[in-house]
């Protein structure tokens, strides 16, 4: 029979080995800073092209991330997985959208003027003279009359309608770009003057077509005559951008200078309180308004809309609470780019490979952390979580607008939307969250999980063997061992004690927050805002690279990035240990007058962060006004075009009120000195 000492020896070796063992095992639950490197290494390499949606390189990063949710375990979006199997057929997790990825022009695109009488017949032609909307339907119109009708612009709300003293019924309707105060962002027309809103105004007045005469001299050098699509469905009528010169042709004015003249008073007048008792319609143009156009006008629209196979990724973990299993956290990250530059790309020329490390590779690999960490964890949530790799989030949340509204589970069930995009450039621990005004619940959770002591402890739970702990132990019962306790004797005394490992450098470190109240914002947690769906937006901020061929794999922060993904990984695990969802609010507005139509272009990449002393420069622009004016990244612009600049806000307000070809003084404080510089805005094209 052993002894007491014998036993009492035996039971601290074998404690002390069962911790030992236990401490050298590696954390399945922790990430990994290897495979973020993999994942990301792999969607930003040139095999890929930039995965630009719609492009071959996009559906081989979907097929990649499907094949990727199977290997973990989780089950196909789009259909059960079949009985027996880990993950199922990758197709089932691709989640197809519509998406035109090209438009063309067709063969019969035909514009006749005052085809009435032989000798007065005038062909224009498109692409010089016209261009038609990427948007624009096809059909052809005969012999219509045409009505000019002022901007075009109908609001109930502002109680003004350009069509209420011109009739276009069963007419075309000629219409000046903008609106009366010059496109302002913070006027009173900026949402009913935009393009989308013109056509739907026109239709409603039962016009045939939409003719919108452009800004420019010359039409090439329009944004209008761009043919493009954005996604959002056919404008119901035929629409159409038209010259100057043939703007001025269709109203019977001499010339653009007469036509410059008539669009200067009719702003005057809408801006000046619009139709009186003496002047119903604009006084003092050599034409009076409504124009009716004698003859007649022919037009024939042929435009091809090219779609290409596009998808979301959806992988689902089941929850295994009877009564939460039913409702869903949606997790998500976009995997799509700028292929190889155009629309979106900063870089000053096309072609190059644009690789979107951090955005949004970064975001993918964090995706799929995640889904590997909840799905090995000891304790399974309780909630389903939904797994979501978007696609067409450059060209403007498509495959995110397409999910919200074709969802997978209830939306009425998904009690929040974690979205990640670009969390891979981690710096001083500065981590911007937005979306914290959605819930009531947001600011306690992140609060609490930000904490010192909060922090630590997780690190430590993350510990795997790169940092086992050290055992020590003591049979003297006067001894007072330092260390955390395994063994405590009868007397309170620590028997066995474990000296905590030395973490690794900021692992334990609070993350210094920038909280962001507004649930919108240009990522994939704005579509799910919009339908009432508590939100939180993970991102550490624009940098010199951002949009351009740069952002490649090298410059990801790994380890960084490893920190973000225990943090995210913790906040879901609090929404999903709570009985009750998350209170949806309404939050602040951090946009409110934001707009991206300005009309002149600078070239600067502002950081969005919260900020009262000046708007930070993330980067400038190669060969752009800013660059030219000498404009650098790490500047804060604290004066614009005399107006001075203390947030995101005032710099949008000012940049709208500038004129292209105008020179402007931009104050900035660049090292601790204020310095004035002169900047010529151009105009966007």
């Amino acid at each position: 029979m052993m002894t007491k000492k014998r036993q009492l020896h035996s039971l601290i070796l074998l404690v002390a080995l069962t911790w030992t063992a236990f401490a050298q095992q590696p954390n399945a639950s922790a990430p990994s800073v290897d495979r973020i490197r993999h994942v990301i290494t792999y969607l930003a390499s040139d095999a890929l092209e930039g995965r630009r949606t719609g492009t071959p390189g996009a559906t081989e990063a979907a097929h990649y991330i499907a094949g990727e949710f199977s290997l973990i375990g989780l089950r196909p979006g789009m259909q059960p997985a079949m009985a027996g199997t880990r993950g199922g057929n990758q197709s089932a997790y691709l989640q197809p959208f519509p998406y035109v990825s090209k438009v063309e022009l067709g063969r019969n695109n035909l514009f006749f003027a005052n085809p009435g009488r032989a000798d007065d017949t005038e062909q224009f032609l498109v692409g010089e003279d016209w261009m038609p909307f990427g948007f624009s339907t096809n059909g052809s119109i005969k012999n219509s009359e045409v009505v000019f009708a002022g901007y075009g612009i109908s609001s109930a709300e502002l109680k003004y309608d350009d069509y209420a003293v011109s009739s276009v019924k069963d007419r075309v309707a000629v219409v000046f770009a903008g609106t009366p105060d010059g496109d302002n962002p913070h006027g009173q027309f900026a949402q009913a003057g935009q393009i989308r809103f013109k056509v739907a105004a026109a239709r409603a007045a039962g016009a045939r077509a939409l003719l919108i005469v452009s800004d420019e001299d010359k039409l090439k050098d329009d944004r209008l005559s761009r043919l493009s699509y954005d996604n959002s469905g056919e404008a119901g009528i035929p629409v159409i951008a038209v010259s100057r010169q043939l703007g001025a042709k269709l109203l019977n004015m001499e010339n653009t200078a007469v036509l410059t003249r008539a669009q200067s008073v009719m702003s005057a007048w809408v801006l000046g309180g619009g139709p009186t008792a003496s002047c119903k319609t604009p006084c003092g143009v050599t034409h009076n308004f409504p124009i009716a156009v004698e003859g007649g006008l022919s037009l024939t629209v042929d435009v091809i809309r090219r779609e290409s196979p596009s998808f979301n990724v959806v992988g689902i973990l089941p929850g295994n609470d009877p009564k939460l299993k039913d409702e869903a956290i949606v997790i998500g990250a976009h995997y799509d780019h700028l292929g190889r530059g155009g629309e979106g790309s900063l870089a000053p020329h096309e072609g190059e490979i644009h690789h979107g490390a951090d955005d949004n590779a970064s975001g993918i690999a964090g995706l799929l952390e995640l889904a590997r960490m909840l799905s090995t964890q000891p304790l399974k949530p309780r909630r389903t979580i939904v797994f979501m790799a978007f696609s067409g989030e450059e060209e403007g949340l498509i495959g995110s607008s397409y999910y919200v509204n074709h969802p997978i589970v209830s939306l009425a069930n998904t009690v929040a939307m974690i979205n990640m995009d670009m969390i891979g450039r981690l710096q001083d621990s500065k981590l911007i969250i937005g979306g914290v005004g959605t819930a009531l619940d947001w600011r306690s959770i992140i609060d609490g999980e930000n904490s010192a002591e909060n922090m630590r402890t997780a690190a430590l739970n993350e510990i795997g063997t790169s940092a086992s702990p050290n055992i020590r132990v003591s049979l003297d019962p006067r001894a007072t061992p330092t260390g955390a306790p395994i063994v405590v004797g009868i007397n309170g005394q620590p028997i066995v004690t474990m000296d905590l490992p030395k973490l690794p450098p900021d692992f334990a470190t609070p993350f210094t927050l920038t909280l962001n109240e507004d649930g919108y914002g240009p990522s994939d947690h704005s579509s799910f805002y919009s339908k009432q769906v508590p939100v939180l937006f993970f991102w550490t901020g624009t940098h010199n690279d951002y949009h351009k061929p740069s952002d490649t794999a090298d410059k990801i922060n790994y380890e960084g990035e490893a920190r973000i993904l225990v943090f995210v990984d913790r906040i879901i695990r609090d929404i999903d240990k709570s009985d009750k969802r998350p209170t949806y609010t309404v939050a602040k507005s951090d946009s409110q007058g934001r707009s991206t139509g300005f009309r002149v272009y600078l070239g600067t990449i502002p950081n969005y962060a919260d900020s009262n002393d000046g708007l930070k420069l993330d980067g400038v622009r190669d060969d752009s006004p800013a660059a030219r004016a000498g404009l650098k990244a790490g500047d804060k612009v604290v004066k614009l075009a005399g107006r001075e600049v203390k947030n995101v806000y005032d710099y949008t307000y000012a940049l709208g009120e500038m004129k292209a070809g105008q020179e402007y003084e931009v104050e900035v404080i660049r090292d601790g000195q204020r310095l004035t510089l002169k900047v010529t805005p151009e105009a966007r094209k």
